[in-house]
């Protein structure tokens, strides 16, 4: 009965064994500048921005189609009879051409307009790139961070094992009471949750720099990067250059000329229209080849004398564009100085506050490495020994939270100047 029992559970135990597991994703590691490549390449919103460039472009050539000749051909025909008579049968074709000479300059304007339109557009698609590489950066960031706060909750844990050893031998010998005991473990609890929070944030952290890629489906990501900031900080930024280079900036300015232009061509609706036409062909034959060709050429003159005032008022609405737009130039220009002076300050201050971080940090680690020896030998109490434990624990998330902070202020900076995923 006994052996019957043994093979059962070896059976047992083989079958559980030769289940299938679950397949382990394998981790992908992506540097910054393969982020950079792969967003460029697949992020919606680029692609988006782009097409609305290429139709800007196709608008430009359609408005540019009118100064270029005109030309159209026709052809027909037609048959009738009757039971009196015997079918006939007449055809006609033509063929026709027109060309713009004169419209007070309404056409060109209206190119001129078009091209300044189509520079918005690609100052658009600079700034959407812009927006992209800063959320793609922070995203990066986000999970470069996530992944070292997995890393050090994992390693409070671990020393926070090691203490409540201790303190746990220390009990049982009378030397700590049951108050230490009860710290300790509420300590190892508490390193235990942040194991787990810090495991979700990554797998969060992971999910949105997978979104921010252009990514439909979902892998697991591992980056890899340097706490260190590329942009210097030596010497104080031109804020005003900046501020007129930023793609937002240029592509109100454009806007702002493109009104300009839109003006001009409004105030042509009161000038005349002048085109050169000409044609040829036979308007009714009964056989072929036609027995003649008729031709005719002249030059046609449009004069505009009243439209009910609609060509006075689109003079006024184009007037108000241009004004608005102005406006909108020298508020949007006060914005980004603001904004760069705001973030070139956060930018500076994160860097000074990673130096202080590890002043504080290394000091932390000292008296913590002190502490363990005096604890440990009795010359130190259990609330003055766990009180320099804790700052430790302190400092080390600081000086990561600094670490981070800083690539995210540089981030911030970066978006203010305009920097493009090209900027790197």
């Amino acid at each position: 009965m006994r052996r019957l029992r043994r093979t059962f559970v070896i059976v047992a135990v083989l079958c559980f064994v030769c289940l299938p597991k679950a397949p382990v994703l394998a981790v992908e590691t992506l540097d910054w500048a393969q982020c950079l490549a792969e967003a460029a390449g697949h992020h919606p919103d680029l692609r988006s921005a782009a097409e609305s460039v290429r139709q800007s472009e196709e608008q430009r050539n359609s408005v540019k189609g009118g100064m270029l000749p005109s030309v159209s051909a026709s052809a027909g025909g037609e048959r009738s009879g009757s039971s009196a008579a015997a079918p006939v049968g007449a055809w006609s074709y033509g063929v026709n051409a027109s060309q713009l000479l004169y419209d007070g300059a309404k056409t060109s304007s209206e190119v001129k307009s078009a091209t300044e339109t189509l520079k918005a557009s690609k100052y658009n698609e600079s700034k959407v790139s812009v927006a992209t590489r800063y959320a793609l950066r922070t995203a990066f960031v986000q999970l470069l961070t996530a992944q070292k706060q997995v890393a050090l909750a994992e390693e409070i844990a671990t020393k926070r094992k090691q203490e409540l050893r201790l303190v746990a031998l220390l009990y049982k010998s009378g030397t700590e009471n049951i108050g230490s005991l009860s710290k300790a473990q509420a300590d190892l609890g508490e390193a235990e949750f942040e194991v787990a929070q810090a495991r979700r944030a990554l797998d969060l952290a992971q999910m949105v720099l997978s979104t921010q890629l252009g990514r439909r489906s979902f892998t697991p990501i591992r980056v890899t990067g340097q706490f260190t900031a590329s942009e210097q900080t030596r010497t104080p930024p031109d804020f005003d250059s900046i501020a007129r280079n930023n793609p937002a900036y240029l592509e109100l300015t454009a806007q702002k000329s493109a009104a300009g232009y839109s003006l001009q061509a409004a105030r042509s609706a009161f000038m005349p229209s002048v085109y050169l036409s000409t044609g040829f062909g036979n308007s009714a034959f009964r056989q072929l080849p036609p027995d003649r060709t008729d031709w005719q050429a002249g030059i046609d003159v449009s004069v505009p004398i009243y439209a009910g005032g609609s060509g006075k008022a689109g003079v006024a609405k184009a007037r108000a564009v241009v004004n608005q737009l102005s406006a909108d130039e020298e508020s949007l220009y006060l914005s980004l100085k603001r904004s760069l002076a705001q973030a070139w300050k956060t930018f500076i201050d994160a860097s000074g506050n990673v130096d202080v971080q590890k002043k504080y940090l290394d000091a932390a680690s000292e008296r913590a490495r002190i502490a363990d020896a005096q604890y440990s030998a009795g010359l130190i109490s259990f609330n003055d020994w766990t009180i320099i434990e804790d700052n430790l624990v302190t400092a080390k998330k600081s000086y990561l939270n600094a670490q981070s902070n800083l690539l995210t202020a540089e981030a911030a900076w970066v978006q203010a100047k305009g920097g493009t995923l090209e900027s790197r």
